[in-house]
């Protein structure tokens, strides 16, 4: 390389792009013909405790390329969960173009994906909120719900009460954020009566079993799941799950990598000729149930980060 690659921190992506600029570029890719179908399978190699994943993707103006790492016992050490870079090549030449801070690109365009989800999902009028979870992509999601929904309340449940307090204080500092209300709850009753009343429900954790029961959920809610993209973790049981619509990135995808999906469907919940796609949702062909919950599970594909991290380096 004649030239060393640009470098892209947090700081300037999130200058670069907000939170609802990279909700539109994700509704507007699928809506100009992007097939998440077409997407090469994420790779994932076992390391240590954790995983290497390798994400690719190309377009007609960019190639790129995700490295993350997940390292499950990395909190308890001080240090992020998934640690990632990301690697922006120009398409005609393939030469590396860009380097982005990855962890900083999965924070901004998961959210973002969620919130397309929840844009079509949600009540135009949303009261309550409740994030399950207190890590970087609760803060995150948040944000991206904030900037298409005014609630009142939005309720950060978590194992820790440092942790949850924590989560809500920062949500209290967003953008949008200073007539909502930010609770902070632990214990399970508080958490049963927040779910109860939610309009927007979110599970952002790193759990192996379902984090709320699905009976609490009231018909027209929209549930959010994106905690998880391995086949024996699930956030959701299979209860609500089968009383749902249901729609995910891609069913290909979500066959390989929902295991929210892929155990219902495995306990007879589910169907998955009845599970919708985010592009179908985006179209207009698949709407908003309000006779039963509504379930957005997302895994997280290499298109999104494209997407968003080529946009932000045009500017």
């Amino acid at each position: 390389m004649t030239e060393q690659p640009r470098w892209v921190d947090a700081t300037t992506l999130r200058r670069a792009v907000s939170a609802d600029r990279a909700r539109r570029l994700i509704r507007q890719a699928l809506v100009d013909g992007l097939d998440p179908a077409a997407e090469p399978a994420r790779t994932a190699l076992p390391a240590g405790d954790g995983q290497l994943l390798v994400m690719p993707s190309t377009s007609r103006r960019a190639a790129g390329v995700k490295v993350a790492t997940v390292a499950p016992a990395n909190p308890s050490k001080g240090l992020e969960r998934i640690q990632a870079i990301y690697v922006l090549c120009d398409a005609v030449t393939l030469t590396p173009s860009t380097l982005l801070d990855g962890a900083a690109l999965t924070t901004l365009r998961t959210p973002a994906v969620s919130a397309v989800a929840i844009d079509c999902l949600a009540p135009q009028e949303v009261s309550q909120v409740v994030i399950l979870g207190s890590g970087p992509q609760a803060i995150g999601h948040a944000e991206a719900v904030l900037a298409i929904r005014a609630p009142q309340t939005i309720t950060v449940a978590g194992r820790a009460l440092d942790r949850a307090r924590s989560a809500a204080n920062r949500i209290r500092g967003l953008d949008g954020a200073p007539r909502v209300e930010a609770l902070a709850v632990t214990d399970r009753q508080a958490l049963e009566e927040a779910v109860r009343g939610a309009d927007v429900i979110i599970t952002a954790t790193a759990a192996q079993t379902p984090v709320l029961d699905g009976s609490w959920v009231r018909n027209g809610a929209c549930v959010v799941a994106i905690g998880s993209h391995e086949l024996d973790r699930r956030e959701l049981d299979s209860g609500l799950m089968g009383r749902s619509l249901v729609v995910v990135e891609d069913v290909e995808t979500a066959r390989r990598e929902a295991g929210d999906v892929v155990l219902a469907v495995s306990d007879g919940a589910l169907s998955w000729s009845d599970v919708g796609t985010l592009t179908d949702l985006v179209r207009g062909h698949v709407s908003r149930a309000t006779d039963r919950p509504n379930v957005f599970k997302g895994v997280g594909m290499a298109w999104q980060d494209l997407v968003v991290a080529e946009h932000a380096t045009r500017l």
